[in-house]
Parts: C-alpha cells; sequence; structure tokens
C-alpha cells in the first residue's frame, strides 16, 4: 500500500501564504495523477486541486489564481501552494494519488491530512 505523508499545515491569519507537501513511499509517481482535497468542517471531502501524469491541472473555482499545484517526480513530491488564504480555506487536506485520469471520489491512496486554519 502506498504511503503519503502531508506537511505544511498550520495557523496563519487572512491574506498569508503556506505551502502543503506531500511525499509518497512508492518508488516512482511519474504515472500517477495526483490531487489535493480537503474536508471542512461540517462539509464533504471536495476536490482542491488535482495533476495529471502529463501535467494538466484542475483547480476548484474557489481557489482558481490563489492556489497551484506542482509535482516533482523525481522527489516524488506533489505541492500545493496557497495564496492569499481566507477563513473559508479552513480545512483538513488530503494528498491523493490514483491510476484514474479522474478526479473526484474515493478512488486511489490517502494521507492522513494535515489541518489549515485560516483565523484572525
Amino acid at each position: 500500500q502506498v504511503q503519503l505523508v502531508e506537511s505544511g499545515g498550520g495557523l496563519v491569519q487572512p491574506g498569508e501564504s503556506l505551502r502543503l507537501s506531500c511525499a509518497a513511499s512508492i518508488s516512482d509517481i511519474s504515472s500517477y495523477t495526483m490531487g489535493w482535497y480537503r474536508r471542512a468542517p461540517g462539509k464533504e471531502r471536495e476536490l482542491v486541486a488535482g495533476i495529471r501524469r502529463g501535467g494538466s491541472t484542475n483547480y476548484a473555482d474557489s481557489v482558481k489564481g490563489r492556489f497551484t499545484i506542482s509535482r516533482d517526480n523525481v522527489k516524488k513530491m506533489v505541492f500545493l501552494q496557497m495564496n492569499s488564504l481566507k477563513a473559508e480555506d479552513t480545512a483538513v487536506y488530503y494528498c491523493n494519488l490514483r491510476s484514474s485520469f479522474l478526479f473526484g471520489g474515493n478512488n486511489g491512496d490517502w494521507g492522513q491530512g494535515t489541518q489549515v486554519t485560516v483565523s484572525s
């Protein structure tokens, strides 16, 4: 089973930035779709950003222009740069790895999650 370990979460004020990292335990991630999902209190888990093996990306409308997903296949890592954070970005953020090109649902392997709290 693949292990995904997230890091980089924390408490920040509105308008600040955070960079989340996810490290995968498998030998090669280049053929996989990677994604960041989040679950806010009382809400369902949702896709934040995803990146396919060819580099194409998808973003939730609420984060377009503020968040950027990237991957480093050599380091077997995926990143989420989050700028201009808002209170509504507060959630537990999860890293996902899957074979499918499609995002959403419960497919693939999941990390344990990292808490992001945006509050003044």
